[in-house]
């Protein structure tokens, strides 16, 4: 058995020594943000953030229906990021691009005091290889290529926030460092971003970002501290047997039998080998075999994913896999490979972080709805590499509305979102901004 990463770390101050960061960044935390045990007063909010945010809204609209009808796949996000950095540049804002192929940093330092803390803000740009079924204006005019995640609205969101910060760089002290990310779908355009020196010059003390959710309805936040999406990782068996006819079994070693045990013994991983009040899932998505009905099939091929939230179970899993496999092979005689692979770690929230992103969005949002703290998803996101480097909060921010037709799932041909969740989005990011750089 081979266990790997799909992308091996280089060398990189982030990437080694997460703990320095981590450390440095808790000093900030405790100390300048003094993140309050109560939620934020809706009283105590400028009101003339939420004003020049309700003006932007058209324009944020505008900006997520240009990227919603070009899709790019991950590390091919050329049209995308040309039209970022476009805008950056004719608005004077600083800003790298280029880093990781296509991603994109700006860097908006405030005009009070660069002397306080760098809080950076991520946004994922790549689209999926669906065929859109969306009957609107703003289709995707790409052949097999589609926004069905709301990549395209956490573009314009941050671009939206990128703008706002810079006409009102005195509302803040430090600097804020707004990541456009390529490729969080596949291959993962995080860690190459970090090992480029993202959460370098200036270091970030922090990160948030925040994932449009068709899960949840439009007004809802979904913040927690500690862990929100699982581990993300896959393998692939090979089974290797002994073909023959199918009228004489006894000559054969069956591949598709010796499969068929194995899929259904992985199973007992999570029921039996996994503590009932723990997540994990093993799941067999593919099992191929065979190419003739009387003809018993020499070689099965399976693959599938596994997800979890806790380190120790991961490092069980495969190694559990591993011994079912050999064991059930063994029984019948017959010879495997397998391979494991690593993708995404789980995605675990800065308790305080996620403490101040919930106090924000409770005098943010508009609604009755409020914080969902119930939001754990099996989903995996590479954000989980910003924050292994940094202390930070990933949520999500509801964006369903069934009224308008608006709730198909994430990766559906259907895919849309209820575009008042961008200016939410901004107005979210910016009063996080304020309160964290202060």
């Amino acid at each position: 058995m081979s266990i790997r990463s799909i992308v091996q770390p280089k060398t990189s101050r982030n990437l080694q020594t997460p703990r320095v960061a981590i450390d440095r960044a808790q000093e900030l935390i405790q100390t300048m943000v003094a993140i309050p045990t109560q939620s934020i007063s809706k009283n105590k909010l400028k009101p003339s953030i939420r004003t020049a945010i309700e003006q932007l809204q058209s324009q944020l609209v505008q900006w997520r229906r240009g990227f919603h009808m070009w899709p790019e796949l991950g590390f091919k996000e050329q049209r995308t990021s040309t039209t970022i950095a476009q805008k950056l540049s004719a608005w004077g804002i600083p800003h790298q691009t280029n880093i990781a192929q296509t991603g994109i940093v700006a860097t908006i330092a405030s005009s009070k005091s660069t002397a306080g803390p760098v809080l950076a803000i991520r946004a994922d740009m790549d689209a999926l290889p669906v065929q859109e079924e969306n009957i609107v204006a703003y289709r995707s005019q790409i052949d097999g290529l589609m926004h069905a995640c709301g990549h395209d609205g956490h573009t314009a969101i941050a671009l939206g926030t990128a703008y706002y910060l810079w006409q009102h760089r005195d509302c803040f002290v430090g600097t804020v460092k707004i990541i456009f990310q390529p490729a969080e779908e596949s291959p993962g355009g995080a860690k190459p971003m970090i090992e480029a020196g993202v959460l370098e010059n200036p270091n970030v003390d922090a990160i948030i970002g925040l994932h449009l959710w068709n899960n949840l309805p439009l007004g809802a936040v979904g913040v927690r501290g500690g862990a929100l999406m699982a581990a993300s990782e896959k393998f692939h068996c090979l089974i290797q047997g002994r073909g023959g006819h199918g009228a004489m079994p006894e000559q054969t070693v069956d591949s598709i039998l010796v499969a068929a045990h194995i899929v259904t013994a992985l199973q007992t991983i999570v029921a039996r080998n996994t503590s009932p009040i723990e997540s994990a899932v093993v799941t067999v998505g593919m099992l191929h075999a065979g190419t003739a009905m009387n003809v018993i099939a020499d070689t099965a091929k399976f693959a599938g994913t596994v997800r979890y939230f806790q380190p120790a179970i991961g490092e069980m899993i495969p190694k559990r896999m591993e011994q079912i496999i050999a064991g059930i092979c063994q029984a019948h005689g017959a010879s495997f490979e397998f391979d494991y692979q690593r993708i995404y770690p789980a995605v675990i929230n800065n308790p305080e972080i996620a403490d101040l992103v919930r106090s924000v969005a409770e005098a943010v949002v508009p609604t009755e709805l409020g914080n969902v703290p119930d939001c754990q998803t099996m989903g995996g996101e590479d954000m989980s590499f910003f924050l292994n480097a940094v202390p930070g909060c990933y949520f999500f921010l509801g964006s369903a509305n069934p009224a308008k037709d608006l709730a198909y799932p994430h990766h559906h041909p259907k895919f849309n979102f209820d575009e008042t969740a961008l200016g939410m989005g901004v107005e979210i990011f910016v009063r996080c901004v304020e309160q964290f750089c202060r």
